[in-house]
């Protein structure tokens, strides 16, 4: 008898495992009482077909470790989920006990967004955070690749089997994260996986920060579990014309807290940096070109900017938000904005 192969017979998801796992290794021999004669039947198949002992095989073949609700490795804050997966494989090397945030938002996020999310998560990770996201397009990637940037721990929770690695073109990324999923090896992405997959992003996490998302995203899905597990929900906001930004601009308003710096998810955490970090580098790019024009002329309107460097005015506004999203400039009264 194997808890494993009840974990992977079909038809026994998580609820029903539960219910025979409640009953103690006794439920194993009650299975047609518990689950009824046809679940009973599919699992003595598993025995049959040794399962279990082929999946073992298989995992240690791609270096897959496969964490059993009943075994004392398993993640302790997946045990207090309403439905937690009986089984969860790990690819690569993970420590669920240290303090973990995550960082999600849009596949479709702009491109100031992106920076900060890669500029955020990696001041994160060299304070000693763990980063967990979704190796999605947009956020995700941008929060996986920060916490790399700063030689940092990161964790990718899958919609599809470790093995199987969506979107295509992050192949090569997912090889430096650890992986994490509840579904078989081999398993494709679906619709139906990635929300389930947010409900284990929100419960592995201390924290979960949403970095920019428009009013129907998987993100917001994230948040609202986390806030239900307990969790703190945190945003960073973003124009109020963006439509890209209306999802956690609306977390905002309905009482998430904010991120303005690394130091906002720091202390929602319960740390305090005291001691000064290096240096902050000069941002990038047009950004940084606007961001010297400020710092020479100490303040100024964006009308001026924009005639001084030959952009237009949205442009400008585009990049004073990102500069001032990223700690580099504030605004002042009477529209104006200096550099920091």
């Amino acid at each position: 008898m194997s808890w494993l192969d009840l974990a992977l017979t079909p038809g026994v998801g998580p609820a029903r495992f539960m219910r025979v796992f409640a009953a103690g290794l006794e439920g194993l021999d009650m299975l047609p009482q518990i689950l009824g004669d046809d679940l009973a039947r599919a699992y003595w198949q598993q025995l049959e077909r040794d399962a279990a002992g082929r999946l073992q095989a298989r995992a240690r073949e791609l270096g897959v470790r496969l964490l059993g609700i009943w075994e004392s490795d398993y993640p302790s804050q997946l045990r207090h989920l309403t439905d937690p997966p009986p089984l969860v494989y790990l690819k690569g090397s993970w420590e669920f006990a240290k303090p973990a945030v995550a960082v999600v938002g849009s596949r479709r996020a702009q491109p100031w967004a992106l920076d900060f999310t890669r500029r955020l998560t990696r001041s994160l990770s060299e304070a000693g955070l763990a980063v967990i996201s979704g190796l999605a397009r947009g956020v995700d990637t941008a929060a996986h690749q920060g916490a790399l940037d700063a030689g940092g721990e990161t964790l990718a929770v899958l919609g599809s089997g470790v093995d199987v690695i969506y979107p295509p073109e992050n192949a090569e990324l997912a090889g430096r994260l650890a992986l994490l999923s509840e579904l078989p090896l081999g398993s494709g992405p679906s619709a139906g996986s990635f929300p389930r997959r947010n409900r284990l992003i929100a419960a592995l996490a201390d924290v979960v920060v949403v970095a920019q998302a428009p009013e129907k995203s998987g993100a917001l899905i994230t948040a609202s579990l986390a806030a239900e597990l307990g969790r703190e929900v945190l945003a960073v906001p973003g124009r109020p014309s963006d439509w890209a930004s209306r999802g956690s601009n609306r977390l905002l308003a309905d009482g998430a807290g904010l991120v303005l710096q690394p130091e906002d998810v720091l202390e929602a955490l319960g740390i305090f940096r005291t001691a000064s970090g290096p240096a902050k580098p000069e941002p990038e790019g047009e950004a940084g070109r606007l961001w010297r024009v400020l710092r020479q002329r100490g303040e100024a309107l964006p009308d001026d900017l924009a005639q001084e460097l030959g952009l237009s005015a949205a442009e400008v506004l585009g990049l004073l938000t990102h500069l001032e999203l990223s700690g580099y400039a504030r605004p002042l009264p009477g529209g104006r904005y200096e550099a920091i």
